[in-house]
């Protein structure tokens, strides 16, 4: 273990995943709504013509067209057409099991809530930046796990990654850690230190704003060697 200072530089609660929705995913969902040369559109009419059309559908008919384009063949049908259904009052974001689904569920749900002007439920992520002081050559591979660890520690025993992943957080392995951090950018890093842009769910990181600064221990994973 190390030990560290960790700083909470900033921090925003957000409803849209930065760039989460880009030209390419709009052409894509029209096309798959059969729109005529969606390809013509002005990029600054492309997201106003997608909402629109998809509110020419039933809530559950754009449910299941945003889910098959968001999961590509990551669940099947069947299940595609029941989650088209319970994204309509569940956070799927927070609830599914699988949690390397989770950005996927919020980026089909942050676009439906505003294409249906609030039908969906309201899709609240975070993103903040976190300063960290210390030996960082943990961070140089695998960064997920020690940083979660981190942000554990500045939180309080009742958070939801102390409650669900203790053993996680205490121990050598916790590959749980990239599904929590959503997206994990480097802003800035020298010989002591690493300063983290992270955007995740309300659900796991919203206390962190309470945190300021505050000194932890950290580790990275075990590597685990690959058998031939």
């Amino acid at each position: 273990m190390s030990s560290f200072k960790v700083e909470i530089l900033s921090f925003d609660t957000i409803n849209e995943l930065p760039g989460s929705w880009e030209k390419a995913d709009y052409v894509a969902l029209l096309n798959g709504m059969d729109y005529s040369n969606p390809e013509e559109i002005n990029d600054s009419e492309l997201k106003e013509m997608c909402l629109m059309s998809l509110t020419d559908n039933e809530p559950t008919e754009s449910a299941r067209i945003v889910l098959d384009y968001v999961i590509q063949d990551r669940l099947t049908d069947g299940q595609i057409e029941n989650l088209s259904h319970e994204i309509l009052t569940e956070k799927l974001w927070e609830e599914y099991p699988e949690l390397t689904l989770h950005p996927d569920f919020f980026r089909a749900t942050q676009l439906l809530y505003q294409a249906y002007n609030g039908k969906f439920p309201r899709a609240e992520a975070v993103q903040f930046q976190m300063k960290i002081t210390g030996d960082v050559s943990i961070f140089e591979q695998n960064p997920e796990a020690p940083v979660v660890r981190l942000l554990a520690a500045g939180m309080s025993d009742h958070s939801l990654i102390h409650r669900l992943f203790s053993d996680q957080v205490e121990g050598t392995s916790f590959k749980e850690a990239e599904s929590i951090l959503w997206q994990l950018n480097t802003i800035s890093k020298d010989t002591d230190s690493v300063t983290y842009e992270i955007v995740s769910s309300s659900y796991w990181l919203d206390e962190i704003k309470y945190a300021d600064s505050y000194e932890a221990e950290s580790r990275a994973d075990d590597v685990v060697e690959e058998e031939d």
